[in-house]
């Protein structure tokens, strides 16, 4: 029984048992990673950061590293056939393989997950250069997505060893202002929602911070379950959703479908000026879901008062939504791949700590619009 405010303090030290710092990279393995990453580049105005291929060693993949603030994507292509992330790429399509969680301790992360039933994917490995060393372990959760375990306070590289610096000099577009990724969100079988719930309380101290059902999140054909999963400080966020039972097919059950299993349905990455952000994007051919413009008719009576203008929000789809501590700012691009699985979401949060449970309605309806176009409602 707690005491006393001390006793409370301890309690919550000890439930933070894998501090995490943040996110270090996410790997995307594809078809094509040099035109992979020209589009990062060109579209969402991405850097180039670092290269590993036949030039450094890799004889079975290529890999480059683009950045934008605190944004690594690392986007990796098999050499030849017959290899596991052409195997994965076959049944899954382009998509989010690696989820890298930047830590102090990576054999101490890798070991305390161990012990705590998760299944390894990678046990601690020191890789060495002429700068210094990084460390790195991983474990397996939903489908075939790895937690790697990133541990690089001994390193002053650019990315890693095995990992050369990618320059470009002739073309490098413009930022577009994208600053870190806000939270991933994870789409799992029917079912197992609470599983990898418990999974990421036991095995890796997480909590749930919100908790959706279908009667949130729901149209007239179709709705989800979800529950957000958050670390001890607040960095990583991750939303886990499950299908819910509907008159037509979710865009759970659509991405399952297509993805043929567990996977990140979207990346949300943060913006400081979320109207900038867009407006780029657009202007490089980055395509949004819309939102019917009666949207915005009673936008300021749901929400209250917002700082931006209410015209370029209407013209450019952007969606409000307010809780207790402030508002957001958000807006989702269509599939960037062939099959209709992973997106963007863009947001700016004003205070808000929510996920936009109050656009829920009009952005399922939104997609319910693109499935009913593929085919897949």
């Amino acid at each position: 029984m707690i005491t006393d405010i001390q006793d409370t303090a301890t309690l919550e030290a000890t439930r933070d048992f894998m501090p995490i710092n943040g996110t270090d990279y996410i790997e995307l393995y594809v078809s094509n990673s040099k035109q992979a990453a020209h589009f990062y580049k060109s579209a969402m105005g991405f850097q180039s950061l670092a290269y590993a291929g036949l030039e450094t060693g890799e004889t079975d993949r290529q890999s480059y590293v683009v950045v934008q603030d605190k944004i690594r994507l690392v986007l990796t292509s098999p050499l030849k056939s017959g290899t596991d992330i052409g195997r994965h790429i076959d049944q899954h399509g382009d998509g989010v393989k690696v989820v890298a969680l930047w830590v102090n301790d990576a054999t101490a992360a890798y070991e305390t997950a161990i012990e705590r039933g998760a299944r390894s994917y990678m046990e601690p490995q020191v890789l060495t250069d002429e700068h210094g060393r990084v460390v790195k372990s991983g474990i397996y959760t939903y489908g075939e997505t790895i937690h790697m375990f990133v541990e690089r306070k001994d390193y002053d590289g650019v990315f890693m060893p095995g990992y050369e610096k990618w320059e470009t000099p002739d073309y490098n577009p413009e930022p577009i202002g994208l600053k870190y990724v806000d939270h991933m969100v994870g789409n799992v079988a029917l079912g197992k929602m609470n599983y990898w719930v418990e999974f990421y309380e036991k095995v890796m101290g997480f909590k749930q911070i919100l908790s959706f059902d279908d009667n949130d999140i729901s149209t007239e054909y179709t709705a989800l379950m979800s529950k957000v999963m958050s670390n001890g400080n607040g960095r990583i966020k991750f939303p886990i959703n499950e299908p819910a039972a509907g008159l037509k097919k979710s865009q759970v059950e659509e991405y399952l479908d297509f993805y043929e299993g567990e996977g990140i349905q979207h990346v949300a990455v943060a913006t400081d000026d979320i109207i900038g952000t867009v407006t780029a994007l657009k202007s490089r051919g980055i395509e949004f879901l819309r939102v019917p413009t009666t949207y915005y008719d009673t936008l300021i009576e749901r929400v209250g008062h917002i700082d931006e203008d209410l015209e370029p929000l209407k013209e450019l789809g952007i969606l409000v939504d307010r809780d207790d501590e402030g508002y957001l700012l958000q807006i989702f691009t269509k599939p960037v791949e062939p099959r209709p699985t992973m997106f963007f979401e863009i947001i700016q949060r004003k205070g808000a700590n929510s996920f936009g449970k109050g656009n829920f309605k009009a952005l399922f309806e939104a997609i319910e619009r693109e499935q009913e176009l593929r085919g897949t409602l």
